[in-house]
């Protein structure tokens, strides 16, 4: 129970904090959608961008990580199979982000 309770609590958090990230990424997304390849570069290379797009990143697929295993807790029952598919999925929540970010630093 309480462990569903901080859950709870972590995807509201988290779902808070992704709301104006998203903002900020779709308005620059906006300002730099025709513009060209250096002027891109210039933008991700900036220290505050890069910085506000990792912790998009990271809260984004922390979010996501959150919602898919609420769904893998109410429709798979066998308990193995749900294990599994948890495992993989916060894996795959924590390498996706960090190769990102480790390639959007080397930019």
């Amino acid at each position: 129970m309480i462990a569903a309770t901080k859950k709870w609590v972590f995807l509201k958090i988290s779902g808070a904090i992704l709301v104006p990230l998203m903002a900020w990424f779709i308005l620059s997304f906006i300002s730099i959608y025709d513009q060209s390849y250096s002027e891109v570069l210039e933008f991700f290379t900036d220290p505050l961008s890069k910085f506000l797009f990792s912790l998009f990143i990271i809260t984004a697929y922390f979010f996501s990580a959150l919602s898919i295993s609420e769904v893998f807790e109410d429709y798979i029952k066998d308990y193995k199979i749900k294990n599994v598919a948890n495992g993989f999925l916060y894996v795959s929540a924590v390498v996706i982000p960090l190769i990102t970010i480790i390639l959007l630093i080397n930019l």
